[in-house]
């Protein structure tokens, strides 16, 4: 009777361990023993971050867990996720299944995001799937296009500077050195002639001040001279009307008189006709005159060279 009694205790130990072991297993899955639970399928294309015990929430609220996973058996490579929910919470058949990632660098979960269906998922039903970007997937997608203008940019900069490198020989360097110091030379002269620039600027502009004020002071002198200039050019007015009322027209017709008179003058002397048209057009006078100068200019040299002939002095008086 003891043996037996003994057996039992072994029996009833060994039997609770088990069930605490299972009750212990099932616990860290997130399954209750006695609870009421319904399992439910999601075919997914891939589940890369989801491990089995992942947990199953609605609106943040855990109502079951992941229980398997593993490759659908028609080859077709998508992966079918089995999990296990509260049977007490019903489900729409048309809800989906949306496999997100917590966090950052978090593992992937499922939400399920209940549908309008009146009718519930049954034990074994297979719920519509979807799947949110991974955010490093979102980054990645974001930053390698970044990166492949970066690594474009970087090599096109290898290829300037090796080109830069290529042409910088000796020569171009003195070159382009000689061309920095010309440059710094060009820069000097300009602040030079920059500054004289800005010295004659501030003597123009003391000379233009006092252009100004010249002006200015001409300005006040006829302001102030304003009746004087007003009766000068009232007396030019007078002696304009003066002039307007002047017998113009006769004055006119005089000269032209005149200078019809003198035309006719001038017309008889071309014709040769009186003292001045014969002086004019004939040259015998001229001749004459000529002639006469000379005879004269030659009397005047005998004279000179023998006064003797023309002038008889005597000291003595005159004898017959």
């Amino acid at each position: 009777m003891k043996k037996i009694k003994r057996e039992v205790k072994i029996g009833i130990v060994i039997a609770s361990s088990l069930f605490l072991f299972i009750w212990g297993i099932n616990y860290l899955k997130g399954t209750g023993i006695f609870s009421k639970q319904i399992t439910f399928y999601v075919l997914y294309e891939e589940t890369s971050g989801l491990i089995e015990t992942n947990p199953v929430s609605i609106s943040g609220v855990k109502i079951g867990h992941v229980d398997r996973i593993f490759l659908h058996p028609d080859g077709s490579g998508n992966v079918v996720v089995r999990c296990i929910g509260d049977r007490k919470i019903e489900i729409p058949d048309n809800s989906i299944a949306l496999l997100y990632t917590s966090g950052l660098v978090g593992t992937r979960k499922i939400n399920l995001i209940l549908g309008d269906s009146p009718n519930y998922i049954q034990n074994y039903d297979t719920l519509p799937s979807a799947i949110q970007p991974q955010i490093q997937h979102e980054l990645m997608e974001q930053i390698i296009p970044i990166r492949n203008k970066i690594e474009d940019v970087l090599h096109r900069a290898d290829t300037v500077l090796a080109e830069i490198n290529n042409l910088l020989t000796e020569d171009t360097r003195q070159n382009l050195t000689k061309s920095i110091e010309d440059l710094q030379k060009s820069m000097s002269s300009i602040q030079q002639i920059t500054h004289v620039a800005d010295t004659t600027f501030l003597t123009s502009a003391a000379k233009l001040a006092s252009i100004i004020h010249n002006v200015e002071s001409i300005s006040n002198n006829l302001k102030k001279n304003n009746e004087t200039i007003t009766l000068i050019f009232q007396n030019l007015e007078s002696i304009t009307d003066t002039i307007a009322s002047a017998d113009v027209a006769q004055t006119i017709y005089n000269a032209n008189k005149s200078l019809e008179s003198f035309n006719e003058v001038m017309e008889k002397i071309n014709r040769g006709e009186g003292s001045a048209g014969l002086l004019v057009h004939d040259d015998s006078l001229y001749v004459n005159l000529k002639k006469s100068s000379r005879e004269l200019e030659l009397l005047l040299e005998d004279i000179r060279n023998n006064p003797g002939k023309y002038i008889n002095v005597s000291i003595f008086g005159r004898t017959d």
